[in-house]
Order: structure tokens, then C-alpha cells, then sequence
């Protein structure tokens, strides 16, 4: 065999691989006699099939078949002994294998496009400036968020007429061009949430609303979700956004949520057994709660502008059409040239940040070993046994539990992409120049949207 490689440009190569008879002829053999073994055709015991009828039923099938496994083996090997920097995978030129005679040949030739990922040299430094957010945390942000706690351990219960915080559970009854239920039309029952209601004449109307009223409703006022507007009729978003009748909703009951009451079971039942004593106490928590949690979106928000910056800063240049090719032919399912096109900009964004961030972690030798995440996984274990007021001081139990968690590969590719995470981040705050900024939690989600 002999693999050779053809530069086109510095983001574009052709590999030409010839193969030959001792390549693959061996592990041909081997299907053909295997098969033979379990072929099992009329008129000929099982296992005594004249190999010339094999080989004439399925000879081709398996020489392909073994020929594109010796391919895929060398060409990976190729890559991994040359340390070749591809992007996706290479693509075999189709053209050329119409002309490739299966039964006569023994000796073949095959070419590969190869798209080559960008060569750069990063350096990060406080020349890098940056923004950074102090959220501030203010007392209506903590009544906001007691108040939601409180409906959430709060009772339900069913009053004859809504208030403007409850929530209306009826059916949906898809309506024709004479204002009459369709015939065949979309029926669901679901639960319309007043203070959702983008329509501020139907959120008003609903107020007072009891069980067997009728309103006309066009399902995108209901919430400024669409997901939500979908999951109300009871349909998938494709089948939402061909949908342009309006719908009957009749009230069938109104649910109310009677708030938990601010007290010792309260608070024993979200951080465990005398961790709060009083409303005080309560707050202070939440405060402090909401503070990390602000802190997330703040290292977010920096992480964000690092990702901008260094895209811009780097000008990388990548391999378009190979990787346009290299998409459709990947895709698991069929995808048109046209959406390839409306998404390739996003696309070539991630990947461009990719690059640049592997290039961050290697150069910085930035590490996350197996011990860390078993600690950093008992430590997320902890804190939702704690919540949940479960006792979490077994560490042989913790650390078994964490182990299997980390069974489930997505479950431990997410931790080990946060661990990474984390560690880029403290890498960026003590290396860049950061300008602290003290902001209100409206004023940061304002300043985010903008910039999105």
C-alpha cells in the first residue's frame, strides 16, 4: 500500500492511496469462507456451498467491503503517524470509483479530498481588554425569587374565578374561516397562564373568567414562547408554524396556587434541617444564591466577548466547500444545499472558536484529570442532596454514585466540557485585562440582548 498526499493549498490537500492485492486479499478470503460456512442455499448441504457460487453471489459485496475497512484503518493511521490537522473527515472523489472494474482488478487507486485546519500561532495576554460584570443583586430580585419558591411548594386548589396570577385549564378547538369549530381540526386540552398572555386585551379578559366560558384565541398570544404556543395545541413547532387558524379555548377550571407559607417547614424542606432559622435568615440565602447564579452569567457574558474578540482578532480562514461537502455527506439525515448555505455562517463561527480554543488549552496545558472529576462530580451530587434535605456525608456512597454517573458518556462529556470550561475561565480572569463594572440584573440582561 502507499498513500501519498497532494497539497492544493494550504487548507486543501488530495490524498492518493494505491492498494493492492496483498493489502486485502487475506481478509477477503476470510468473509468468503465465513460466509460459506452459514450460507445456507437450496439444493447444497450447509457449509458445502462450491465457493465459485459464493464468490459469484456476494465475491464483489465483500471485496468492497473489506477494501473500504482497509481504507478507513490505513488512511486513519496515515493522518495519526503524519499528525495531519484535518477538518471532518476525508472525502472519497465518487467520479473516480465509476470507472473501477470490481471483478477484474486486483490493483487499485483511490483519491480523497482533505480539508487541513488553519496553522496559527495564539498567544493570550492582558492585551486582551475586557469588560466584566459586577451583577448586583437587589431586594426585588430576592422578593421575585421567594415568592416564585413559595408557589412552588405552594397548594393547588380550584376557585370559580381567576385572579390575574392563576392559570386556566380548558380546550383548545381549532376554528374554520366561519368562526366554527373545524371539522377534523386540531382539539387539545392545556392550561392558558394569565400573566403570560402577550394579548393584554385577552390576559385582561381572562381575569374573572369561570369554568364554561368561550374565547376566541390566536394560539401565538398565549405565551411569547413559541415551544409553549405549540405544546398548548399539542403539536410539534413544524406543524405550529403552518397553523394560521384562530381557536375556540372553553374553560373547564381554574387552578390557583395558595403560596407556602414562610416558615421552619419551608425552609427545612430547601436546605435541610435547622440551615434557616427565620425569613431573615431565608433571604440572606436566596441573596447569596442568586449572587453565584449571577456570577455564572457573568463569566458568560465575558466568555462570550473573548470568543468574539479572538474570532475577529485571528481572521481564520477555513476550507468552505470541502466542509460544505463534508456536511451533507456526514448529515444523518438528507440536507439541502440551501440550508447548508443559511447555516454554514454559524457553523464555521463554532468551528473557528473550536480551533481557538483548542489552541488556548494545549498551549496553556490545561488538563482535567479523572480523580478531578470524580471529586468536581461528587461535589454536584452533594449539593442536590442537600437540596433535596437527603443526608451527604457517606463519601464511599458519593463516590460510587459518582462513578456511575460518569458511566453515561454524555453525562461525563458534559462534566468534563464544564470542568474545561471552568479552568478557561479562571485562565482568562488572571490573564486578561478585565475593566470591573458594577450593573443591575435589568441593565445586564438589556446590555446582553443588545449585543446579541
Amino acid at each position: 500500500m502507499n498513500i501519498t498526499q497532494e497539497k492544493i493549498d494550504d487548507l486543501n490537500a488530495i490524498l492518493k492511496v494505491k492498494i493492492g492485492q496483498e493489502d486485502y486479499q487475506e481478509k477477503v478470503d476470510a468473509q468468503l469462507k465465513d460466509y460459506r460456512k452459514k450460507a445456507n442455499i437450496p439444493g447444497f448441504r450447509k457449509g458445502h456451498v462450491p465457493m465459485s457460487l459464493i464468490k459469484k453471489q456476494v465475491g464483489v459485496n465483500v471485496l468492497v467491503d473489506e477494501i473500504n475497512k482497509v481504507l478507513s484503518e490505513a488512511i486513519q493511521k496515515y493522518i495519526n503517524d503524519e499528525k495531519l490537522d484535518v477538518l471532518g473527515n476525508p472525502l472519497p472523489k465518487l467520479e473516480e470509483d465509476k470507472n473501477i472494474d470490481w471483478q477484474n482488478q486486483t490493483e487499485f487507486e483511490f483519491s480523497y479530498d482533505m480539508g487541513l485546519a488553519p496553522q496559527f500561532d495564539l498567544k493570550i495576554s492582558d492585551k486582551y481588554k475586557f469588560d466584566y460584570y459586577n451583577i448586583k443583586v437587589a431586594d426585588k430580585d430576592v422578593d421575585k425569587y421567594v415568592k416564585d419558591v413559595a408557589k412552588r411548594y405552594g397548594k393547588m386548589s380550584n376557585p370559580d374565578v381567576a385572579e390575574a396570577d392563576d392559570m386556566i385549564f380548558g380546550k383548545f378547538e381549532e376554528l374554520d374561516g366561519t368562526g366554527a369549530i373545524k371539522e377534523g381540526g386540531i382539539s387539545h386540552s392545556s392550561v392558558i397562564i394569565i400573566e403570560a398572555v402577550t394579548d393584554k386585551k385577552l390576559q385582561k379578559s381572562l381575569v374573572g373568567a369561570k369554568s364554561g366560558d368561550t374565547y376566541d384565541v390566536d394560539p401565538r398570544t398565549i405565551s411569547a414562547n413559541e415551544n409553549d404556543q405549540a405544546a398548548a395545541l399539542g403539536v410539534d413547532i413544524a406543524t405550529f408554524k403552518n397553523i394560521i387558524s384562530k381557536f375556540k379555548f372553553t374553560v373547564e377550571k381554574v387552578n390557583r396556587v395558595i403560596p407556602a407559607d414562610l416558615n421552619t417547614e419551608l425552609f427545612d424542606k430547601l436546605y435541610g434541617p435547622g440551615n434557616v432559622k427565620d425569613e431573615k435568615e431565608f433571604r440572606a440565602k436566596i441573596a447569596d444564591e442568586l449572587g453565584r447564579g449571577l456570577s455564572v452569567d457573568a463569566d458568560r457574558k465575558l466568555k462570550a466577548d473573548v470568543q468574539e474578540e479572538l474570532i475577529k482578532k485571528m481572521k481564520l480562514e477555513l476550507p468552505n466547500e470541502f466542509l460544505k461537502r463534508w456536511i451533507k455527506a456526514s448529515n444523518e439525515k438528507p440536507i439541502t444545499e440551501e440550508q447548508i448555505e443559511s447555516e454554514y455562517d454559524e457553523y464555521a463561527k463554532g468551528l473557528k472558536w473550536q480551533l481557538i480554543e483548542n489552541k488556548i488549552i494545549k498551549g496553556n496545558d490545561i488538563k482535567v484529570e479523572h480523580e478531578e472529576v470524580i471529586e468536581h462530580t461528587k461535589g454536584l451530587l452533594k449539593q442536590q442532596m442537600v437540596g433535596m434535605g437527603m443526608p451527604s456525608d457517606d463519601d464511599e456512597q458519593l463516590t460510587e454514585t459518582a462513578n456511575r454517573v460518569l458511566q453515561n458518556e454524555e453525562e461525563a462529556r458534559n462534566i468534563y466540557m464544564m470542568m474545561y470550561d471552568n479552568k478557561l475561565m479562571t485562565l482568562y480572569k488572571n490573564t486578561f485585562k478585565l475593566k470591573e463594572k458594577d450593573i443591575s440584573y435589568d441593565d445586564f440582561v438589556k446590555l446582553a440582548y443588545e449585543k446579541k
